[in-house]
């Protein structure tokens, strides 16, 4: 009878302990399941958290009217004209002109949009780039014509957001030792801001042909068994005077 029940505490000391460790492996892997997760949605990469997106913007300039005034004083001219300079560097569509229409500024709008459009086809912006349209302004405010087109932007952000504290917490990102999550923000956003043409940053421009003059020189001096190099010349005239050594 002893031994019976000898057996017998045997075998549920053995399944308690088969028990014990299906359940200490089942926390282990519910523990990388959660981590696994925690992960997915808290990236550690600063570019997967603030990703650069490349999308459509507008580019405007506003010329404010006179009620008295025709045409454009130099200061707009300008801005017109630099206007049409980036339009063709940078423009994804044409030109659309907004020209306020039945108020006081009506004659000054319309001298004004046909120095515009003179500006803007001297700057080489063809005629049917240019879309002109009518809007009527409000009583309270300022009439102006407003030019714009559409172009890419690069933006990232917005910055500045803090889902989890820097200090002790039991956020996962803290017991984990995880970036926090505003790191590199500003970093992506300036980036955005900076980048000359927004498409660099999904893939790289055409090659252009080399500066053929420079090179034949420098080939031909190296096949006469010259110094290839360029002589330049006062390049030194502004460097601190020896007199006094």
């Amino acid at each position: 009878m002893t031994a019976i029940n000898s057996v017998s505490a045997e075998r549920r000391c053995r399944s308690a302990l088969q028990l014990a460790a299906a359940a200490i492996l089942a926390a282990t892997l519910a523990g990388c399941y959660q981590t696994e997760v925690a992960q997915n949605q808290y990236p550690t990469d600063y570019r997967q958290r603030h990703p650069i997106v490349i999308k459509e913007g507008m580019q405007s300039v506003e010329v404010l009217l006179g009620r008295n005034r025709g045409g454009l004083t130099a200061s707009q001219r300008a801005d017109v004209l630099s206007f049409a300079q980036a339009w063709r560097h940078e423009a994804g569509s044409g030109i659309i002109v907004d020209v306020p229409h039945g108020g006081p500024t009506d004659r000054a709008a319309a001298d004004a949009s046909r120095e515009i459009r003179s500006i803007l086809s001297a700057a080489g912006v063809p005629s049917n780039a240019i879309y002109i349209r009518n809007y009527r302004p409000s009583k309270n405010s300022l009439a102006s014509i407003k030019l714009n087109y559409s172009k890419l932007i690069a933006e990232a952000g917005p910055c500045g957001e803090w889902p989890a504290g820097l200090g002790p917490s039991p956020h996962s990102g803290y017991l984990e030792n995880q970036p926090y999550w505003n790191l590199g923000c500003a970093t992506q956003r300036n980036l955005a801001a900076m980048v000359d043409n927004p498409a660099d940053l999904v893939q790289p421009r055409g090659e252009v042909p080399p500066y053929a003059p420079r090179r034949t020189v420098a080939i031909d001096r190296y096949r006469k068994g010259e110094n290839p190099s360029g002589v330049y010349v006062g390049y030194d005239i502004s460097k601190i005077s020896d007199l006094g050594r």
